[in-house]
């Protein structure tokens, strides 16, 4: 619980929109270009709070140096109420631009389910291939809804 101070010295508990304005600022902080991604709960918990609670599905990447550090968080695609039209090309000019080594998608599914669908079990493999020929190594899928699903969590990603 977070409590804050009014105006006449008392502490109360904060407005849901004051909590959620400051973890989507401690999130942006530590997506800062830079920061070191240490693990795959490190990822779930910054990118949840990003994309979580959004109305449309959207496709975002967080592209990183070979030593896991945060080169870009970028929301790629931006959707509808149930999907993102994601398009491989723009994702490869993006990792190419920032020269990243590793990528780590995510994708929030507004109905609140965090269970892959065949459709993203497919774009993943996909981008996998596709990116593998650049050397641009995807380490996880994300999908964000009531809770973060990881595809590594699952055994869903080539080793």
């Amino acid at each position: 619980m977070l409590f804050v101070q009014d105006q006449d010295g008392e502490y109360r508990p904060a407005p849901k929109e004051l909590v959620l304005t400051e973890a989507n600022k401690l999130s942006g902080y530590q997506l800062r270009r830079g920061s070191l991604i240490l693990s795959a709960e490190c990822a779930k918990t910054v990118i949840g709070y990003k994309l979580r609670g959004k109305q449309n599905e959207i496709f975002a990447c967080l592209f990183l140096d070979s030593q896991h550090r945060i080169l870009a968080f970028k929301e790629m695609f931006i959707g509808s109420i149930n999907k993102a039209t994601v398009h491989p090309r723009e994702i490869v000019k993006e990792a190419l631009q920032l020269n990243a080594a590793a990528v780590i998608l995510a994708h929030n599914h507004p109905s609140g389910g965090s269970q892959p669908s065949d459709h993203d079990i497919f774009l993943t493999k996909t981008l996998e291939d596709i990116l593998k020929v650049i050397d641009v190594r995807i380490l996880d899928h994300l999908v964000v809804g009531d809770e973060v699903t990881a595809f590594s969590d699952l055994g869903l990603l080539e080793k």
